[in-house]
């Protein structure tokens, strides 16, 4: 085993300026937002473990099936060297990857913006893994593409359908500074949710228990304790809901009242009518020929395609076009 000294490209005073920044804009556009990479404090995390386990959430379930019949496809198709996973977290569903990659997998790279809790990972991983180096990268993905360690036939994971969270003009920038990224011999695996039926879509975002709904509020939580707001979190309600046009799903916080609200880190005061909603996420949902097309506009073609046995998700294997 041997674990190399963490890479930092992003530090805690890095992360309290982006906040900084995100929530004004958000509170003071029209309609108002907050980015769901706030979501993911210790409690946020947690409570995204416990909505994986739900029976409305399919995603994660339908990533790991895929993961357990195509991990030898996937190691065969590339003969990885270095797995380099961008939004990593407890690399639970990385180790299917790596026991497979294990013949050839010299290096793992995994990066996330929460430092301690990636190294956690990491290190667990180190230890389950002799012989294999595992270098720690703490950076935002988004921001830090062109700094992230090279390495001998590299397999970017992201997995997740993290992908989904970003606008399209937004993804399709980011899937091309990836490509940027990609020498010949490497190749990305992207885990992507697919359309299906808007009623299922919308209960695995609002689920019976009221999981999500708490995750969805814990975001002015956060707030409240970086920026010294005052949010009342039950004086919002969750909300998600289907746009067939844009094919993602939203959340957002509908204000059950009219209300102020003061976040004195900013010297900020904002105002919500009744019945007002803020929006907290999209998630995307896509079909094979729109990640096709997205990945070709970024200088990629696809060289496989895998669902689950249900067509629920999809995992996409991808390289960089030729000529």
């Amino acid at each position: 085993m041997k674990e190399e000294p963490v890479d930092r490209f992003l530090t805690a005073d890095d992360l309290a300026k982006t906040l900084r920044s995100d929530v004004r804009e958000g509170l003071t556009g029209t309609p108002k937002t907050l980015p769901p990479k706030w979501f993911y404090d210790e409690r946020g995390s947690a409570l995204f473990e416990e909505i994986t386990r739900l029976e409305e959430y399919y995603p994660t379930r339908r990533e790991r099936e895929i993961l357990v019949a195509r991990a030898p496809d996937i190691a065969a198709a590339t003969g990885a060297r270095t797995l380099l996973e961008l939004g990593a977290g407890s690399g639970e569903k990385t180790r299917l990857l790596l026991d497979a990659l294990s013949g050839t997998l010299r290096s793992y790279v995994p990066v996330d913006v929460s430092g301690d809790f990636l190294e956690d990972a990491a290190a667990g991983i180190a230890a389950d893994h002799p012989g294999l180096t595992v270098r720690t990268v703490v950076a935002d993905y988004e921001q830090h593409l062109h700094l992230l360690p090279g390495g001998e036939r590299r397999l970017v994971a992201f997995l997740g359908g993290t992908i989904g969270n970003m606008p399209p003009a937004a993804r399709i920038g980011f899937l091309g500074g990836l490509r940027a990224t990609l020498a010949d011999g490497d190749f990305l695996l992207l885990g992507a949710d697919l359309v299906k039926d808007a009623e299922r879509l919308v209960r695995a975002y609002d689920d019976a228990a009221g999981v999500t709904a708490e995750f969805n509020r814990n975001v002015l939580r956060v707030i409240n304790r970086e920026l010294d707001a005052d949010f009342d979190p039950d004086a919002f309600e969750h909300v998600a809901v289907w746009d067939d046009a844009a094919e993602w799903i939203e959340m957002r916080l509908r204000s059950v009242r009219d209300q102020n609200v003061r976040v004195g880190g900013l010297d900020l005061d904002v105002s919500f009518a009744a019945g007002e909603e803020m929006r907290t996420e999209i998630s995307a949902k896509f079909r094979r020929e729109r990640l096709e097309a997205e990945l070709g506009a970024a200088g990629m073609e696809l060289a496989e395609f895998w669902t689950d046995a249900s067509g629920d998700f999809s995992l996409t294997l991808a390289r960089p076009a030729l000529g």
